[in-house]
């Protein structure tokens, strides 16, 4: 047997398929209501964020004084782009669509 016969024969064993049926863990159904109400509930809050930072804004150009409205609404932005992210990640995580 020479190196290349033996090559063949390492390549053909590790080429064969393993059969794996995915199933999906015990209280995934569960895990993924809870993340689908959580996102809802930091969806609401950044909501009523931008509705504060909004009314925020509008004080302080009518009073004058520090502008910090615009980091509000950027949290609210950014927390709302994870809370939505999530969902989708999690679907994919217990459906097992990582392969």
């Amino acid at each position: 047997m020479n190196l290349s016969s033996a090559a063949g024969a390492v390549a053909t064993v590790l080429a064969q398929g393993i059969e794996v049926t995915p199933t999906i863990p015990p209280g995934a159904s569960q895990l993924l209501n809870l993340v689908n109400y959580l996102a809802w509930i930091v969806m609401l809050a950044g909501i009523a964020a931008l509705i504060y930072a909004g009314g925020k804004f509008g004080w302080e150009r009518f009073h004058g004084g520090a502008v910090e409205s615009p980091k509000i609404i950027l949290g609210a932005l950014v927390g709302g782009i994870v809370a939505t992210s999530a969902g989708g990640i999690m679907s994919a995580v217990v459906a097992g669509g990582g392969s």
